[in-house]
């Protein structure tokens, strides 16, 4: 009598696509359809498990038994189904040992010209009283990013704020530092930067173009929309000044495409209509969005209820990004386009993105801050770029987060997708970091099954839209 076999349910999720069988491998984040024979067995062990001669002989009305045993060795390797031999971790490391930085955000500005209702920057000033990040500060930030990782081949530095352009002498600065002493090391360095847009000019679009940097613009929509949080120090809406500015920007800049980066808040729920201007009428080639985590401002978060809308209305602008990728034409909808690179590359995260692992990022004073939302937080920072980053107590951080063990994480099927879910998120809702963000987990293992299906169909309607679309992201 051989070992018995059982089904390892935690290893695999099955999504129904039309009368096809899509087999998620959840600890490679990888995707299968299901043949006959896979289906046969799954459905035989999933009832009871039982012996291969066993499970041989129930199936043998339907499969050869050679067919039954080849599949089986193919399943047992992938770790569906167990034979009693102990599973292969699914984290391979207990723990984070060292970071790989490869990313500084500097926080150049605190001030900012604009007084977004919803901002979750704890350390945001009026611009007369903002707190401008110094050269020295700044360069130190790069020689850390140096001297902790210096075997990176690429790496970034971000600008951010505030408003980054209220700072612009700094940015200038540092291009000019960065790109001497990246060049001085053989390596490559690239220039991201978020704004408002608001103090665009000609001549600042054409610096960024020669620079290539990679734009993102904070804008919520059509002027309703916008104007109802995205307003002056004065109190005034925005969208007039910001949608004449974007209209520049995006006539004059060449070197990369320039993304939309849209906050919902309470009230707020029409991605579709807010993607067709942002995309459609003003030009932008990507456009994102993010529910706003403004932690005790809990009036501007969305309810449960309006979350729920949102990702029904993220699936119907899913819907459409479909029936265009089958047309070979890309609608720019940033959420859905990474979610299907992650299923096509087969993305395993351990950890739900590179805050402190990859990126660091610096306030005004040095601090070294999980991730640009931490700024001015209540949250112990990491170090001082003018003394020393605390490796061990952000190694133990981390792994700390690495540790799935009595959480909802540790069976989940998105386990790998999602990880837990946005430090910031959890910091603003739960006051702890390190807690998964529960509040979101049905609505994103239905957006996961959504994208798993989306790419099924691109995969077999029109698959050279991988091949245009998502393979090309690896070069960026």
């Amino acid at each position: 009598m051989g070992a018995i076999l059982n089904l390892v349910e935690r290893n695999l999720h099955e999504v129904r696509v039309d009368n096809d069988r899509m087999l998620f491998h959840i600890p490679s984040s990888s995707l299968f359809a299901t043949d006959d024979v896979t289906g046969g067995i799954i459905d035989a062990l999933r009832q009871q498990g039982c012996s291969s001669e066993d499970l041989i002989q129930r199936l043998a009305g339907r499969f050869a038994g050679q067919e039954v045993d080849e599949t089986l060795r193919e399943l047992i390797a992938l770790e569906v189904v167990s034979n009693g031999s102990p599973l292969t971790p699914e984290i391979g490391i207990s723990r984070v040992e060292r970071t790989a930085l490869n990313t500084v955000v500097l926080n150049v500005n605190t001030g900012c010209n604009l007084s977004c209702t919803y901002c979750y920057k704890e350390d945001l000033d009026k611009p007369s009283a903002g707190k401008k990040m110094g050269a020295d500060t700044a360069e130190a930030s790069v020689e850390m990013l140096l001297r902790e990782s210096p075997d990176e081949e690429r790496y970034s530095v971000v600008f951010f704020g505030g408003e980054p352009l209220s700072n612009r002498p700094l940015i200038e600065h540092m291009v000019d530092y960065c790109e001497r002493r990246f060049a001085e090391q053989g390596k490559q360095v690239e220039f991201i930067m978020t704004t408002n847009a608001t103090l665009l000019t000609a001549e600042i679009i054409d610096y960024l173009n020669a620079h290539r940097f990679g734009l993102s613009v904070s804008i919520d929509g059509p002027k309703t929309v916008h104007d109802r949080n995205r307003i002056t120090v004065g109190g005034q809406g925005t969208y007039d000044v910001v949608r004449r500015k974007v209209d520049l920007l995006l006539s004059r800049y060449r070197s990369r495409p320039v993304g939309a980066r849209v906050t919902l808040t309470r009230g707020i729920t029409d991605v579709e209509t807010i993607w067709n201007h942002l995309f459609n009428e003003l030009g932008f080639a990507e456009v994102g969005f993010a529910p706003v985590t403004s932690g005790d401002m809990s009036n501007f978060n969305l309810t449960g209820e309006e979350l729920v809308e949102v990702f029904a209305n993220m699936k119907a602008l899913g819907r459409r990004y479909l029936e265009a990728a089958l047309e070979h034409r890309n609608i720019g909808f940033s959420n859905l386009h990474q979610l299907i690179t992650d299923i096509h590359e087969g993305h395993k995260k351990a950890l739900p993105c590179g805050a402190g692992l990859k990126m660091l990022a610096v306030d005004h004073k040095g601090e070294l801050n999980l991730c640009h939302r931490f700024t001015g937080s209540s949250m112990p920072t990491f170090g001082n770029v003018h003394g020393e980053l605390k490796q061990t107590e952000l190694t133990d951080f981390l792994s700390q987060r690495l540790d799935r063990t009595n959480t909802g994480c540790d069976t989940c099927h998105i386990r790998n997708l999602c990880s837990g879910g946005c430090y910031h998120e959890s910091y603003a809702r739960y006051g702890d970091p390190t807690h998964p963000t529960y509040h979101y987990c049905e609505l994103m293992r239905d957006w996961v099954d959504f994208g798993i299906e989306v790419y099924s169909r691109i995969m077999a309607g029109n698959p050279a839209f991988i091949s245009s679309y998502i393979t090309p992201r690896k070069a960026h």
